[in-house]
């Protein structure tokens, strides 16, 4: 039975198209599900974190700059930014490393941890880290791939009322261009990750090396930076999903016109 029998611009549509949208639909629902709970959670531990004070009594502010000036980084400087608009990041371009107002200046664990990780990606940068250097080449690209998908659409579009009388073939390719830039993008982003995971594993170890985290300080910080990856992945992977999703509708309307051009 069509999944979209009563819906009219749906009718023409081929099952397995129909079947292929009803999939991409529930897995959507599903990751958007695990996402709510992962944030939920992320959350409430951060918060956690960030009232229970650290034994060594410095803020992540003071983390970053310890780490920084201890590996000749005295040139990096640290800053404060918004709450919501920017998160905690290093910058390569800029020399920066960006921390969170509602955090920075807290002598808490999350504060500690956001301080010490973001430090160690500028170490990382330091050191020559070939994921990192792939990372700051690939930046551009990561965050602006993406948004390449809609202009090459509407070009497609453009195409196939201008040159090709309305018969889609312009659209769907330009729209499986679009999603090949999207899914180097989605694949750069796992790059990011990679570098995120170094440097979270760098910052543990110098925390521990420079006696600034207690075992059990380290074992909460670890749990954060697991929730964060976990958070990160389900992002990526519910954008793809929700691109993929948008590419069928797409071409369910251009087969439904088509079928519907040629019953007349």
């Amino acid at each position: 039975m069509p999944l979209f029998q009563n819906i009219e611009e749906f009718k023409n549509v081929s099952p397995a198209l129909q079947w292929a949208i009803f999939i991409v639909g529930c897995l959507i629902l599903i990751v958007a599900l695990i996402s709510t709970i992962v944030s939920i959670w992320l959350a409430v531990k951060y918060v956690i974190y960030n009232r229970t004070q650290n034994k060594a009594g410095i803020n992540g502010e003071q983390t970053a700059r310890k780490i920084l000036d201890n590996h000749d980084l005295k040139h990096i400087k640290v800053s404060v930014v918004g709450s919501l608009m920017f998160g905690n990041s290093y910058s390569h371009f800029f020399k920066k490393i960006r921390l969170r107002r509602w955090t920075v200046k807290k002598n808490s664990i999350s504060s500690m941890a956001m301080g010490a990780q973001k430090s160690c990606l500028a170490i990382l940068d330091k050191e020559g880290d070939k994921d990192m250097k792939t990372r700051i080449v690939l930046t551009p690209f990561i965050y602006f791939g993406p948004l390449m998908f809609l202009p090459i659409v509407i070009i497609g579009v453009l195409l196939d009322i201008l040159l090709f009388k309305f018969s889609g073939v312009a659209t769907v390719i330009s729209a499986v261009l679009g999603l090949s830039f999207y899914l180097a993008s989605f694949v750069m982003s796992l790059m990011v990750l990679k570098t995120e995971v170094k440097a979270q594993r760098k910052a543990l170890e110098i925390l521990e090396k420079d006696n600034l985290a207690t075992s059990e300080e380290r074992s909460m910080m670890k749990d954060l930076f697991k929730l964060y990856n976990i958070q990160y992945v389900n992002d990526l992977i519910l954008e793809f999903l929700e691109l993929i999703l948008r590419v069928l509708m797409l071409i369910a309307k251009l087969q439904n016109s088509s079928s519907s051009d040629s019953s007349k």
